[in-house]
């Protein structure tokens, strides 16, 4: 299992558009992999849109994201690149 924190630097915050993109990322190029984001100890997967959008995340959060799969090392590099150019 590999996790990371990251701060949330996208003015909007987590809403539908990014929220999008990053389910649509992490369906294509993470998988097998799972991973969930946490915050304020409420963790859900990254592929479960609404869930995804429910947790409200704002600019100035931190979120904990976990990687878990045969793949982990490669996932978590890709998802962490990915929060950093559009997050």
């Amino acid at each position: 299992m590999k996790s990371f924190e990251y701060t949330i630097t996208d003015p909007l915050g987590i809403h539908a558009r990014p929220a999008g993109l990053l389910v649509a990322f992490v369906k294509k190029d993470c998988a097998p992999s799972e991973c969930t984001i946490t915050k304020n100890g409420q963790t859900v997967k990254a592929t479960q849109l609404m869930k995804l959008m429910g947790l409200g995340i704002k600019q100035g959060d931190t979120i904990t994201v976990t990687v878990e799969g045969g793949d982990e090392d490669a996932a978590s590099a890709k998802l962490e690149s990915f929060l950093k150019a559009n997050l």
